[in-house]
């Protein structure tokens, strides 16, 4: 026992005192395996889940490591019987293993009779398993790949699939790195990340916003030498990651083929939007065929948190192909984290973001949330509202956009993201400090525009919608003001300040406000949002709107 900054309790809750010296220390140890529920000023509460238990242990970690850490960090003696569950819930990964038979093709097989008798007996299971060959091996339907580790998960047994993957199409393709002024190289964390993926067979990377996920997709498809599929958010990101191959790698233009909303390419690298895959008409979807217009070697899902339900029941169908999920986070507000682990695959690598931004390659940012009154009208207003309203209403105050053109002036050479969820909050926004507005119905091009215009210079303040979160790479951006969002969602408010973390030409820090209206639901939803954050180490300044002049 020592004087620790962890309290472990039976409940599976894991508390953590801010304030402690080792408390940075402790919380770098213990994100690996537990997850971050509460981060109030002095005390944050983790609770340890079998997902988080299991992504650990297939990403290397055993039950030994786990319990030492808490051991070491503990201020009392950790629960004997909480101990015991750690290890067995463990213990639960990997006891049942998908494998290539050369005789029977994919079977699932076990060194624990018992178990396997438990679930050919659960149900919806027993209809996806063909003929017993022993008593450890059962036949497996190569098309139920998919099914079959999603229902075991679901009951507890995680399945660790060695069956191995189909080789793909060949199709070589190089990174251009190269040495010089303008000369660039896969840094030692991307190329950990690619060699934990490859070794693992399948998975997720995650990887704070602006430390080269694409690279480390383009390093996976190098190492794959193989046709690939990459799925992606939007017509922009879709020309980013062209881009992006272009400069990175061997890959020429006509290799590269685009499939979204106008254009339907397939080519040996082909970019596709979630959204065009997920489009239906007459109740089917017509796209579909583009996961079997080639022998594809390997899928790269980006931003794989935001996948949509349909890709996961199509994902269900590729098992047999390698996959790939980029992400900031893995924090999906439809709690389907169970989806991507058995789908996608387990967490491969996860690199925490005050790491990357002590090695340099992250800027560090200074996150302050103003706190805001609300005028007395609109006080009385969101006490009357329905419950449905309250949120919108103390969200798009008034007082916010006096606030913004303050932050505005004060920020008049940084070049400055206005963040928002309601349109008409952000239209009126624009119109106050003359800047142009990127909303939904912005056209790519349009918006192509004036992304382009922003990274020049040109432009030094943009007001964007939620179609800003993702896969939108703005180098220089260094403060960003979030007037609304979505509710709690913790991923967006990691894809908001993600925007700022490229790391600046000048060396110099981010600054990401956030406005929120006092004493009403903004409030909580801003202490959930931040929740994510809390976990990586990022503390919230808090500050009055009348003390922002002396900050």
């Amino acid at each position: 026992m020592t004087d620790g900054p962890l309290i472990v309790q039976s409940d599976k809750t894991v508390l953590l005192e801010v304030d402690h010296p080792d408390s940075t220390e402790a919380r770098h140890a213990i994100a690996a395996f537990a997850e971050l529920e509460r981060a109030p000023e002095h005390v944050h509460t983790y609770r340890l889940t079998p997902l988080g238990l299991w992504n650990a242990r297939a990403a290397g970690l055993d039950a030994e490591q786990v319990l030492d850490t808490l051991l070491k960090y503990s201020r009392f003696p950790v629960p004997h019987s909480l101990l015991l569950d750690i290890e067995e819930t463990m213990s639960r990964y990997g006891r049942l293993r998908l494998e290539k038979d050369p005789v029977h093709g994919l079977v699932l097989r076990t060194d624990d009779f018992p178990v396997l008798e438990e679930v050919i007996r659960a149900k919806k299971i027993g209809d996806l398993l063909g003929p017993r060959i022993d008593p450890m091996t059962v036949v497996v339907h190569s098309s139920q790949r998919g099914a079959l580790k999603q229902l075991l998960l679901k009951i507890g047994w995680p399945a660790e699939d060695l069956a191995g993957y189909v080789d793909g199409t060949p199709h070589l393709i190089a990174l251009n790195e190269s040495t010089g002024e303008n000369g660039w190289a896969l840094r030692p964390y991307q190329k950990l990340a690619v060699e934990n993926f490859w070794a693992g067979g399948s998975g997720v990377v995650v990887l704070p916003c602006g430390a080269g996920k694409t690279l480390v997709g383009a390093a996976a498809m190098a190492t794959s030498g193989t046709t690939t599929l990459i799925l992606v958010t939007n017509t922009l990101s879709a020309r980013q990651w062209r881009d992006e191959l272009l400069k990175r790698t061997s890959l020429t233009e006509g290799e590269i083929g685009e499939y979204s909303g106008q254009v339907k390419e397939v080519r040996p690298v082909t970019i596709a939007t979630y959204q065009v895959l997920t489009t239906k008409r007459g109740g089917l979807y017509p796209h579909l065929e583009l996961l079997d217009a080639n022998d594809w070697g390997l899928i790269v899902y980006d931003e794989v948190h935001l996948l949509p339900a349909p890709i996961f029941r199509m994902t269900a169908d590729l098992q047999a192909r390698r996959r790939l999920g980029l992400t900031a986070t893995l924090v999906r507000e439809d709690g389907r984290e169970g989806e991507v682990f058995s789908l996608i695959g387990p967490k491969r690598y996860d690199a925490p973001w005050k790491d990357i931004e002590a090695q340099g390659y992250i800027a560090p940012a200074d996150c302050v949330e103003v706190r805001i009154d609300l005028p007395k009208d609109e006080r009385l207003a969101y006490a009357m509202a329905e419950d449905a309203d309250k949120y919108r209403l103390c969200a798009t105050s008034e007082s916010k956009t006096a606030v913004v053109e303050e932050l505005v002036k004060q920020h008049h050479e940084d070049q400055l993201l206005v963040i928002g969820q309601y349109i008409d909050q952000l239209d009126e926004i624009g119109e106050r400090i003359n800047a142009p507005v990127i909303k939904g119905d912005t056209p790519v091009k349009e918006r192509q525009r004036l992304f382009d215009a922003f990274r020049r210079g040109e432009e030094h303040t943009l007001v964007v919608s939620k179609v800003a979160n993702f896969s939108i790479d703005l180098p220089e951006a260094s403060v960003a003001i979030q007037v609304s969002g979505s509710f709690g969602s913790r991923q967006e408010e990691a894809q908001r300040l993600g925007r700022l973390l490229r790391p600046k030409a000048d060396g110099r820090s981010a600054r990401f406000y956030t406005l929120v209206a006092r004493d009403t639901l903004d409030q909580d939803f801003a202490a959930r949002r931040q929740r994510f954050l809390a976990e990586q180490g990022y503390a919230y300044r808090i500050l009055d709107v009348k003390d922002l002049a002396k900050d």
